[in-house]
């Protein structure tokens, strides 16, 4: 029996984790759930997989939960405190991060301090503070296990090879609803035309960030974390099937790829059961059906978060914390319809010339940067409109 630690429970990825440890109940044991605000499906998953402990970010929220599951055993804690107690459970064997934000940090070092094995769905961990991360999970010798599609698939092709054999990781990118596009046709795309991806099932905001390519920028960081291979060696392929979720080419020019169809449900599986297989209900890739597999370049001119991501993964320190922080503000106000899908980019820009890359930043440091970046968004294009 492994027991979890799942945090972001009542995301995306958190409800299709979930799904598999309802299949596979008889091997994975939920110990703690936590969220950030979402106290009806909280009380429905406290009912059904009973956890020792829950964690809502919002003390609001907590207050409410507690009140509604009162005739449970369930201890409801809050805020950032009662996310690392979660992380810190001696109970504890896994915990899957697949909340969304700086939050996700404090509540990962924790649980890496405490021997805890990482599942890893939270970008920010590693596009902030991979240079923490990754030393401290080799010193504690915990696993970190990427749940993210394209990390998981670079992770499975590189099994039973040695990593100094690794050439180039080759990561791919469907290209998002825009693919083809060129910047005079996207001047008066609206965030509802950016929802609309053509292959995967996800939250609003990291859906934006495919369609301005900025998500597969951040993706290019982690994957310098992860694997140990500089930004130069980590190229983007645009496959817009989203059939090869990436590949890894090898010293000797051959190249192992991971195939499968758009689901989740695949890499969050294989990060509970690593290394085991488990089987999987559901659609297979029928490659007669498919015919032909897609493949192209992208178009960093045009879609420039990926462009900006290249430039803060080389600059380093506390520069991708600012590309992080100016994007995910810039998406907000998107969403709010007060600034255009380009301005996301002017946005992005402006905040890391504005930079000064503090080198090795430390948490409090990485924290500080993501605030003053948002203080000056809010004062240079907020507050002027």
């Amino acid at each position: 029996m492994k027991n979890i630690c799942l945090l972001g429970s009542t995301g995306s990825i958190g409800t299709q984790t979930l799904e598999i440890v309802r299949e596979y109940s008889q091997d994975l044991n939920i110990v703690s759930l936590s969220a950030a605000s979402n106290v009806e499906l909280m009380e429905k998953q406290i009912r059904e997989f009973k956890p020792k402990k829950v964690c809502m970010y919002q003390e609001e929220a907590a207050l409410s939960l507690k009140q509604k599951v009162a005739d449970t055993e369930t201890v409801v804690l809050s805020g950032m405190d009662g996310l690392i107690e979660l992380c810190q459970d001696d109970e504890v064997d896994i915990v899957e991060t697949a909340i969304v934000g700086m939050i996700g940090i404090r509540p990962t070092i924790a649980a890496i301090e405490a021997g805890k094995d990482i599942a890893l769905a939270n970008k920010e961990t590693l596009v902030c503070a991979g240079h923490i991360i990754m030393p401290l999970a080799a010193k504690m010798g915990v696993k970190i296990l990427p749940v993210d599609s394209e990390h998981s698939a670079i992770f499975q092709s590189l099994q039973g090879f040695p990593k100094e054999r690794l050439e180039k990781i080759l990561l791919t990118a469907s290209g998002g609803p825009f693919r083809g596009k060129k910047r005079d046709e996207l001047i008066n795309i609206t965030w509802r035309e950016a929802l609309k991806h053509p292959n995967w099932t996800m939250g609003r905001k990291i859906t934006i960030d495919s369609s301005t390519l900025v998500n597969k920028g951040l993706e290019v960081i982690e994957a310098k974390w992860l694997f140990d291979v500089e930004p130069e060696n980590i190229q983007v392929v645009l496959q817009p099937q989203s059939i090869i979720h990436s590949a890894v080419q090898y010293v000797d020019g051959g190249i192992i790829a991971q195939l499968g169809t758009p689901d989740m449900k695949l890499p969050i599986q294989y990060a509970l059961f690593y290394p085991d297989r488990r089987p999987m209900a559901g659609d297979r890739v029928d490659l007669f059906a498919l015919g032909s597999i897609i493949l192209d370049k992208p178009d960093m001119d045009t879609f420039l978060g990926l462009k900006f991501a290249y430039r803060a993964a080389k600059e380093g320190g506390s520069m991708p914390t600012v590309f992080n922080a100016a994007n995910e503000k810039a998406v907000a106000l998107f969403l709010d319809d007060k600034i255009k899908f380009l301005e996301i980019y002017e946005i992005i820009e402006k905040a890391m010339d504005r930079h000064k890359v503090i080198a090795n930043p430390s948490v409090n440091q990485i924290l500080e940067a993501e605030a003053d970046c948002y203080d000056y968004i809010d004062r240079e294009f907020v507050a002027t409109r």
